[in-house]
């Protein structure tokens, strides 16, 4: 028995010879490649002496934006789309969360990295209250930014009293720490 090798895949088929419209086709198509290369080589040397790229009846990048473009194209080549969309979240907090909410509730500020958003209260009904509700909160968040944006609400009573040494005080004042910090 005589084994025969295995091919690994159809046998290449004979090519056709070239006749003399397919070598004109591609002497034309080489010949259009060089003057093309040689016109672009030509239009920088061209550009170089002139003192660069100038302005012409065609748009490019270097053309005036609207304010709002700008600002959009600022953001997204910064990597600040996460920051500007909890800003507008602080903007639009009484639509968020209602307005009765929003008069006794206020965001104080947005941890990037930890995802946590923390919100100032001004009883401590209303943090409890508030603690209560952070889950739908997260996720109405989370479905207006972007899911992961935020993760834990972080929710803060209101302060305690200040503290008051003797009778006599100077306005400002924090008392002995004052003059040494």
């Amino acid at each position: 028995m005589s084994e025969q090798p295995a091919s690994d895949g159809p046998e290449p088929r004979p090519q056709p010879e070239t006749s003399g419209v397919d070598l004109a086709r591609v002497a034309l198509r080489a010949a259009k490649e060089q003057a093309r290369a040689r016109g672009a080589a030509a239009q920088q040397k061209k550009q170089a002496r002139r003192g660069g790229l100038r302005s012409g009846a065609r748009a490019d990048g270097r053309d005036p934006l609207p304010l709002g473009a700008a600002i959009n194209r600022l953001i997204t080549e910064r990597g600040w789309e996460t920051p500007a969309a909890v800003g507008g979240v602080m903007g639009r907090w009484p639509q968020i969360v209602g307005p009765e909410v929003a008069q006794h509730c206020e965001p104080a500020k947005y941890d990037e990295d930890a995802r946590v958003l923390t919100v100032q209260c001004d009883s401590t009904a209303w943090a409890t209250q508030l603690r209560l509700l952070a889950p739908q909160l997260v996720a109405r968040l989370n479905g207006d930014l972007g899911q992961g944006t935020v993760k834990l609400i972080k929710v803060l009573g209101p302060g305690g009293p200040q503290q008051r040494y003797g009778r006599l005080r100077a306005p400002g004042s924090k008392g002995p720490g004052d003059t040494y910090g």
